[in-house]
């Protein structure tokens, strides 16, 4: 049996330094093989750079995850010629720098890693649902863990749904608020609706307060600036049995 640690979207250097601190005492204390780390918010002022990435990977993470700030900044560009670092899966292909999947030779098993965007209320990308069919057929291993960056949970359930059975474990990134519904879908795949973040508690999905709600309030353009103050750590770790994928358990963790 393995552990895989999966951590929800680390906003800024906040977050990243809270995961520097922290990441190394949570793997000894759950025994953690693997660990997959969403970081498209790690960089100051949104989306990745090449510093951000470099500290997630220094904090003790193996693969990096991204999502809709993917791009968000030009000097981010070079940075998915890394192998760790991957991007949604069904950019459309042909244009598009980088790669959507990254499997981990462990040795004795392999970890395959797929990064998917949502389409609802999101960019419109090709179809989430038929590029992950086209990935699978081209994977032949049995750990399969999804990243699906969505926005609407009903596209993350579906999303959950349909591919339980057929890879070890779905978690949904992006809205920042962990869900409780951790589980184990038809016996096989660990589910999470969201994961969570990683940064300021006090603060709305990660940006200060006062901003988030003026905009909200007054419907003006408002800018953002990264909140301050105490941070906490969200996301799940699975169990899974590395010979089949077969995933046995999950653990919702909330580290403050």
């Amino acid at each position: 049996m393995k552990n895989l640690l999966f951590i929800g979207d680390v906003v800024g250097k906040a977050g990243c330094d809270f995961l520097m601190s922290k990441l190394r005492l949570i793997k000894r204390q759950y025994s953690i093989d693997i660990t997959v780390v969403n970081g498209e918010n790690s960089a100051q002022g949104n989306g990745i750079t090449r510093e951000s990435a470099d500290m997630l990977i220094s904090a003790g993470a193996d693969i990096i995850t991204t999502g809709n700030h993917a791009f968000r900044r030009k000097e981010a560009l070079g940075i998915y010629d890394e192998d760790y670092i991957i991007r949604p899966a069904n950019y459309p292909e042909g244009g598009c720098v980088g790669r959507g999947v990254c499997t981990l030779d462990m040795g004795a098993y392999s970890v395959a890693v797929v990064n998917l965007m949502g389409t609802v209320y999101m960019d419109p990308l090709d179809n989430p649902f038929a590029r992950i069919d086209e990935i699978l057929r081209e994977i032949d291993i049995p750990n399969i863990f999804v990243d699906f960056h969505a926005e609407a949970t009903s596209e993350k359930k579906a999303m959950g749904y349909y591919l339980a059975g057929r890879v070890s474990g779905v978690f949904g990134t992006h809205t920042h608020v962990q869900t409780s519904d951790d589980c184990i879908l038809d016996g096989h795949t660990a589910y999470i609706t969201d994961a969570g973040m990683t940064g300021p508690e006090q603060s709305c999905l990660g940006v200060e307060i006062k901003s988030a709600v003026d905009r909200l309030r007054f419907r003006m353009p408002v800018r953002f600036k990264e909140a301050v103050g105490e941070c906490f750590l969200c996301g799940i770790v699975v169990s899974f049995d590395e010979k089949s994928g077969k995933s046995h358990k999950t653990e919702r963790i909330i580290i403050r």
